[in-house]
């Protein structure tokens, strides 16, 4: 038996009724008034007991009613889970193929732009900046040879092929009016006189050759031809800077100043511009970030978009040091929708990012109510309630509302997190008591107790 009914037994036990109307008579009670206020007791008591017997002591709060209108600047209109990402990330790549011969950074090292990071092997490079080299200097030197035109050397033995075949064109001269006079006169045969006559014309033809070289010679190079060998020439020196390019390529420096969050390759690992299939090659070395400009990425649902606007203030939480705080505001809102999820990707700019926050962490966002203006779109209604009221019954979210004495369970369809309650968008209307402590233990129509009641 129970304490309680233990308790309601003695007090009826020790009930007596004074036929002799002693007490009564000494106090001036009539024995009527007696007997009912004894049973008066008797029947408060056995109520009291059926009233509170297999109760459910709980605490209750109430499902607020928020239209968004009340809201002061600076209060929390929006709380959502995203990521802590860095927002200019870098996958630092080789311009050439070649072998990692040399690393000079590790994960978590502090870079600064400019300095050095990968060295690849670079023995094939710098043969083809020699022989580039060495075509080069072979038409520079043909172009200063028909840019400086012909030597006084050369002019002195133009002149004097002229004369030598002046000479030889006289003596042949000479030659043939001797035979033709020794023809004439019936000594010398036709035949010498022809091969005379050609001599003559073999020297005549040499004078005019030797003449055009000699002409030439002072002359010097036509321009066509220099132009020709300056072509070449500019042609072999954009061969040597392309070479020396390329094995400028082969040292790997940061695009920027920050903090490498991951080396990707080892040495003796072959990289490239591309990837070849699955050929093993590498396209990045390193990846960089400055982790001094980070972004918290968020997914906001589509029935909350309309709470956010750009530059809106918020307050950042990460979940690995909840006692800390870090402002920002909206930097980004994505142009499109994602259809699939019904959300709009959201970034929050970290005003005051340290070491301790980094990329990939997880981070609540309070977003924050701004100053109400004339063209403030308007917040649709919702209800809240404390997330301990909200419990799992099969597939369904429901909350056990509180009416007379008893709870009645009602199946909801939750929302956003907004600070310490959850938004209800289905099965709640505002201002009913919802069961916040116990409720995990209840059962629709079960009798309760309210705290302080």
């Amino acid at each position: 038996m129970s304490d309680s009914n233990q308790s309601l037994d003695e007090r009826l036990k020790s009930l007596r009724i004074d036929r002799g109307g002693t007490v009564a008579r000494k106090r001036g009670v009539p024995k009527a008034a007696l007997l009912a206020l004894s049973l008066v007791v008797v029947l408060g008591a056995g109520g009291t007991y059926w009233l509170t017997s297999g109760a459910t002591t709980v605490d209750v709060a109430e499902a607020k009613l928020d239209t968004g209108a009340g809201a002061a600047a600076g209060e929390t209109v929006l709380t959502v889970s995203g990521y802590v990402i860095a927002a200019h990330r870098i996958a630092v790549g080789s311009k050439v193929l070649g072998r990692v011969a040399w690393i000079g950074v590790d994960k978590g090292d502090r870079v600064e732009q400019g300095q050095i990071l990968v060295r690849l092997e670079d023995s094939e490079f710098r043969a083809q900046v020699a022989q580039a080299r060495g075509s080069l200097a072979s038409a520079q030197a043909r172009l200063d040879e028909l840019r400086a035109g012909s030597r006084p050397q050369d002019k002195q033995m133009g002149r004097a092929a002229v004369a030598e075949a002046e000479a030889n064109l006289r003596d042949a001269e000479l030659e043939l009016d001797r035979i033709e006079k020794l023809f004439k006169a019936g000594v010398a045969a036709r035949a010498e006189l022809d091969r005379a006559v050609a001599r003559r014309d073999v020297a005549r033809a040499q004078l005019d050759n030797a003449r055009q070289s000699s002409s030439l010679t002072d002359v010097g190079p036509r321009v066509e031809v220099i132009r020709a060998a300056e072509a070449d020439v500019a042609q072999l020196k954009a061969a040597l800077d392309y070479a020396e390019t390329q094995i400028s390529n082969t040292v790997i420096v940061a695009p920027s100043s920050g903090t490498i969050l991951q080396r990707i390759v080892e040495v003796g690992e072959m990289v490239s511009p591309q990837s070849f299939g699955d050929s093993g090659t590498r396209t990045a070395v390193v990846s960089l970030a400055d982790l001094n400009d980070l972004q918290i990425e968020l997914d906001i649902s589509q029935a909350d978009f309309a709470k956010l606007k750009m530059g809106q203030k918020a307050e950042i939480i990460p979940e690995a040091y909840p006692d800390l705080r870090y402002t920002g505001f909206i930097e980004e809102i994505a142009p499109e929708a994602n259809r699939a999820k019904a959300t709009v990707q959201v970034k929050v700019k970290v005003d005051n990012p340290n070491e301790q926050l980094r990329p990939e962490m997880n981070a609540r966002v309070n977003f924050l109510a701004q100053e109400k203006t004339l063209d403030a779109p308007p917040v649709a209604s919702r209800v809240l309630v404390p997330a301990a009221a909200i419990v799992r019954r099969g597939d369904a979210d429901c909350v056990f509302v509180v009416k007379g004495g008893r709870v009645e369970m009602r199946t909801i369809r939750r929302g956003d997190v907004v600070g310490d309650s959850v938004a209800i968008l289905d099965g709640l209307s505002g201002g009913e008591q919802v069961v916040t402590t116990g409720a995990d233990s209840l059962d629709d129509g079960d009798r309760v107790t309210v705290t302080g009641r």
